[in-house]
């Protein structure tokens, strides 16, 4: 695949696990890839090696998506380093299970700060930059953002709001920049055996397994190169799971 040859892209938290995925997908495509980080340095490090084997310009930069110096001075260094941006993918984000009754107040703005926040702040920052060549914005949301989980209230809440930031931005942004969300349901991402839960929920889900992070990196990737005209759009990645 080529079709984001000579291309430059954002990824934030790519260093590892789907943000990972989403970054080296992208440079089999031929894209030069700066990936984010907030405390992965060293998977950081291993992801430019890998993603620099593939023929293409590679760059990491720890940033805290929910600051605002940090997120300006990030992307201010990209454009720096690559002469302008063609897609943010805002991938970044934090997940928690804690039951309602005990959701703290900082429990939630904590979830804002990194779910919503975040894909605001960069989203801002890079906006002139995409707008000169009429680039794309993928923020990453969750099954969860579209179905309520009882245990994840702040986290849907946050995944919900993301949604709607995506359908804003598609309108305040346009006709320069395309936007759009990739919702993933229950991943798989094999750091260790399927637990019980997992099990249960592969046999609940229409294709019975569960995603893995190569089917949210082509999701993102189908953003990413389709036709422009699409935006706005929230497309769910779960398997038939949220029809289930």
């Amino acid at each position: 695949m080529s079709d984001l040859k000579g291309r430059a892209v954002l990824v934030t938290g790519g260093a590892r696990r789907i943000g990972r995925e989403i970054a080296l997908a992208m440079a089999r495509a031929g894209a030069d890839i700066a990936i984010t980080f907030l405390t992965s340095a060293k998977q950081a490090r291993e992801t430019v090696v890998d993603i620099g084997s593939q023929g293409v310009r590679a760059l990491s930069l720890r940033c805290d998506v929910r600051d605002e110096k940090s997120v300006k001075a990030v992307v201010k260094e990209v454009e720096r380093e690559f002469g302008g941006l063609d897609v943010l993918v805002n991938n970044a984000a934090v997940y928690e299970t804690v039951e309602f009754e005990k959701i703290t107040v900082a429990q939630w703005d904590e979830m804002f700060a990194a779910n919503v926040r975040g894909p605001f702040l960069v989203s801002r920052a890079a906006a002139a930059a995409l707008r000169e060549r009429k680039g794309r914005i993928i923020n990453l949301g969750s099954l969860g953002g579209v179905r309520p989980w009882a245990t994840h209230a702040h986290y849907c809440a946050s995944k919900a709001a993301l949604n709607m930031l995506t359908a804003v931005m598609a309108k305040a942004l346009a006709p320069e920049i395309a936007v759009n969300c990739v919702a993933p349901g229950m991943i798989d991402l094999e750091e260790k055996r399927p637990s019980e839960f997992l099990q249960k929920v592969a046999a609940k889900t229409p294709m019975k397994r569960n995603g893995k992070a190569e089917d949210v990196a082509a999701a993102v990737m189908f953003f990413a190169t389709a036709p422009h005209y699409i935006t706005g759009q929230t497309l769910v990645v779960d398997g038939g799971l949220g029809i289930a």
